[in-house]
């Protein structure tokens, strides 16, 4: 395993404690101009997403209605009662966006499954690194507000979906996550800066629970506007 990898996943919890657990849920009251961008406003406002720590599976509840949520894995993304009646599915849903801009709006379906791959990326990193199949690589250090980050570029698998094949995290001093390039492929490949904080430990696992996305420039500068997206995590649990 990369030896800033090592550094990074003792510092967040480690292994052996990872690999106790199975699921991890939280609330999130989250904002940002993607939401109406997407002709989504208000759909992902304030809602409990609850994800598998070892498969791709998320759920995001309420969806668009209080007895409604989300079903999603990289195949399928399904909108469903909380009786499990499946009122409107999608099968291989990332193919739906070819062609799409950063202006491009979403369906119901297409919420759903950006939403699922976003937070399962979010959630299970830097410990979903350490699985086969993944690629890193550590790049020269990154200076920033007079900070210095050591940086991890990092190639996914293709059998798991995420944002884009190659991501770069940042990590301070003590091994925490404070910063995570990609690039949105679903969206145009808008460029993304984000950046996480306000860290809390939940059953031996750190979590950052401030999020701020913003856009990124060629040069892997962050401007400080627009916001595109703001999540703020709470009642955290894992099981």
């Amino acid at each position: 395993m990369n030896d800033l990898l090592k550094v990074a996943i003792e510092a967040h919890g480690g292994l052996e404690c990872w690999n106790q657990l199975d699921t991890v849920s939280a609330r999130l009251i989250q904002g940002g101009v993607l939401w109406p961008l997407k002709g989504q406003a208000g759909v992902l406002d304030d809602v409990v997403v609850t994800a598998s720590l070892h498969e791709e599976k998320v759920s995001h509840r309420p969806f668009g209605a209080v007895d409604r949520r989300s079903d999603f894995t990289p195949e399928r993304v399904a909108i469903e009662t909380d009786d499990a009646t499946v009122l409107e599915a999608l099968d291989q849903p990332r193919a739906s966006f070819a062609g799409h801009t950063a202006e491009t709006p979403w369906s119901t379906l297409q919420l759903a499954y950006f939403a699922g791959t976003a937070m399962w990326t979010y959630l299970i990193q830097p410990f979903v690194f350490a699985l086969r199949g993944f690629q890193t690589t550590e790049l020269e250090p990154w200076e920033e507000a007079g900070q210095h980050w050591r940086r991890l570029r990092v190639a996914w698998p293709s059998h798991l979906a995420t944002h884009c094949t190659e991501q770069t995290l940042y990590f301070a001093s003590d091994g925490l996550l404070a910063r995570h390039d990609y690039d949105v492929e679903i969206s145009g490949n808008a460029n993304a800066a984000h950046y996480v904080s306000d860290y809390t430990e939940v059953a031996g696992i750190r979590v950052p629970t401030k999020h701020r996305i913003l856009p990124r420039t060629p040069d892997g500068q962050s401007l400080e506007e627009p916001l595109i997206v703001s999540i703020e995590l709470s009642e955290i649990s894992f099981t």
